[in-house]
């Protein structure tokens, strides 16, 4: 089983900022995300709070459930401690979601707190976001045998990015 958590005001989606957020609904997301599964021979269950302590309560349950879990915090991705302390700890391989992509937005966006206890992010990619979140989970941590294939980011700290480098190869851009 893959668990799909959607955070804050995701149940808004389709009305909320569509300039934003797009016009595709939860109710869409969540079919669409089941019938990928289905697809690929996975079970989704998808869960959608406005409330911290419930998703750290559902995050929870994951552990010795889920094969892998799909998160898209809202805005609790930058605030909230407790959500990546409760990801760190059941050791679950997580895909972090954003519909947007959060580094072409205000700056306090730019950092996720749960980022560097995921398995990976997509962000920027809309509602497809979520089905590639399936599909990698799928390929990746849903192994034939009776236990789950585990995949853990080895280092928990800050990714850091490739210089760019110009036309002339190997001279770095300045």
């Amino acid at each position: 089983m893959i668990v799909v958590l959607h955070g804050p005001n995701l149940n808004l989606l389709g009305t909320r900022e569509p300039q934003v957020y797009g016009r595709t609904t939860l109710a869409e997301i969540d079919a669409d995300l089941r019938t990928r599964g289905a697809e690929l021979g996975v079970n989704v269950e998808t869960f959608q709070s406005n409330h911290e302590g419930v998703l750290v309560d559902r995050i929870q349950k994951t552990q010795g459930q889920a094969a892998g879990l799909i998160i898209n915090a809202g805005g609790l991705t930058h605030t909230s401690v407790s959500l990546r302390d409760a990801i760190a700890a059941v050791r679950v391989p997580t895909v972090e979601v954003h519909l947007s992509n959060l580094h072409a937005r205000e700056e306090f966006r730019h950092r996720s707190l749960l980022g560097p206890v995921c398995l990976g992010q997509i962000a920027g990619l809309g509602a497809i976001g979520y089905r590639l979140a399936l599909e990698a989970l799928a390929e990746l941590a849903l192994e034939p045998g009776p236990q789950p294939k585990r995949i853990s980011r080895p280092d928990p700290s800050p990714v850091v990015s490739r210089q760019a480098t110009s036309a002339k190869k190997g001279t770095p851009k300045k």
